[in-house]
């Protein structure tokens, strides 16, 4: 067995070698799977929604992790944001087609987890 044959190339160019620490995709993966970062895209994944009504749709999140979450989505280029010049302003957030792609299987495995919990009350 060759040793490394998730890093070798695919297709038409070079992958990324995600297990290398200076590897951009890392840190989007990082992004993407930390305690909050899944459930800010699992939360966009039907409606576009403002600052506090995310904030209130994520049990246990805390604004500061809120806004750190959401700015390193925005980055990554999977969550966007608009801002609507009233006073206060409006921040209203929503996922990108990238967001969308990225979202659909941890909704996926989100789903699949809880059809496999015993119902609430029991166990």
């Amino acid at each position: 067995m060759q040793e490394g044959a998730q890093l070798t190339p695919a297709g038409a160019g070079p992958r990324y070698e995600v297990f290398h620490t200076d590897c951009p995709a890392r840190d989007m993966v990082d992004h993407v799977t930390s305690r909050w970062g899944i459930w800010v895209l699992i939360s966009l994944r039907s409606n576009d929604l403002r600052f506090y009504e995310l904030r209130d749709s994520i049990h246990g999140i805390s604004e500061k992790m809120l806004a750190q979450t959401l700015r390193a989505l925005v980055k990554d280029g999977l969550v966007w944001r608009e801002v609507e010049p009233t006073t206060p302003p409006q921040v209203t957030y929503g996922l990108t087609d990238f967001g969308r792609d990225i979202g659909e299987p941890l909704t996926d495995l989100f789903d699949r987890i809880t059809r496999h919990l015993p119902p609430r009350g029991q166990g």
